[in-house]
């Protein structure tokens, strides 16, 4: 009765409200992927008709048989993940010794340095110079060039910055007693204290990589070399523009819509299998990295 009175009615007002909010929001968050998901197990009619609201229509599942028996998926499978996998290695390695270097107070030029990578957030030289470098360095259909061209990200260095210089001063310190150099003081101080900032770049890095579209469509030529998601606006492109495939539409089991909501619920399961094991570490990694004066 006590813990009852505690809260006024304003707070049960607002709690309430928050609650409604939240449900809202938690609403708007989740159709998207239950809508998918439906048009994907619709048959193509019901699909292009606009009749799919929140469960499957004459469910099928056509749609997946036509991506999973086409290689050309599984090739740009393949090559999502190596440029996930890759690309995420490959920025780690630069991330996680650059930002230990711009955390050190010691570092000769460290304001400097430091707007130097806050600039890049804001201003870059452009699509068209952008592009121009990549062709005048030889990574124009490369698949090394789209792992090594976006291997470095601002936002991460600053934040993991961020999350390095909030480690006592005093640990360094020990270690450097017992004999340890920077790169024993990184490795084995560093890191296994910064696993949650690490573990949240970490998820950056994976959701930026898989999600990579416009470049790879941009400076990759070859079939064989496209990731997923420039398969998916291919196979868009390739059904909407089949004369014959649009004028048996009435009588198809699938469509470009459930062909292409297949494709797309087939390339987020990687990602909603990765994310429960590093959630933990999101939300902390987050508020101590944050960004800070």
């Amino acid at each position: 009765m006590m813990k009852s009175n505690l809260y006024s009615r304003g707070d049960k007002i607002f709690a309430l409200a928050v609650s409604v909010l939240i449900g809202m929001f938690t609403v708007a968050t989740l159709y998207p992927f239950i809508y998918i998901a439906a048009v994907s197990f619709s048959s193509g009619f019901a699909a292009t008709a606009g009749k799919v609201v929140l469960t499957p229509i004459d469910a099928t599942i056509e749609a997946y048989k036509y991506v999973l028996l086409d290689p050309q998926f599984w090739v740009s499978y393949r090559n999502t993940f190596i440029y996930t996998i890759g690309g995420t290695v490959m920025s780690l390695l630069f991330i996680i010794p650059g930002a230990y270097a711009l955390s050190r107070p010691q570092l000769y030029g460290r304001r400097t340095w430091n707007l130097f990578i806050a600039f890049t957030m804001w201003f870059n030289a452009g699509l068209i110079p952008f592009f121009l470098n990549m062709r005048d360095l030889g990574l124009l259909d490369s698949m090394f060039g789209i792992i090594l061209a976006f291997a470095v990200n601002a936002f991460n260095i600053i934040l993991l910055r961020n999350f390095f210089e909030a480690i006592p001063q005093s640990f360094e310190e020990a270690a450097r007693m017992d004999g340890a150099n920077d790169f024993q003081v990184l490795w084995k101080v560093f890191v296994p204290l910064s696993k949650p900032a690490i573990a949240t770049i970490t998820l950056f890095c994976i959701v930026s990589r898989w999600n990579g579209f416009f470049w790879a469509m941009v400076l990759l030529q070859s079939e064989e070399k496209i990731p997923l998601q420039v398969f998916l606006r291919h196979t868009i492109a390739t059904l909407s523009d089949d004369q014959e495939f649009t004028a048996t539409l009435m009588d198809a089991a699938y469509s470009a819509e459930t062909v292409t909501a297949a494709i797309i619920v087939c390339s987020i399961i990687p990602v909603l299998i990765v994310y429960p094991f590093i959630q933990k570490y999101f939300e902390k990694g987050i508020l101590l990295g944050g960004v800070k004066e």
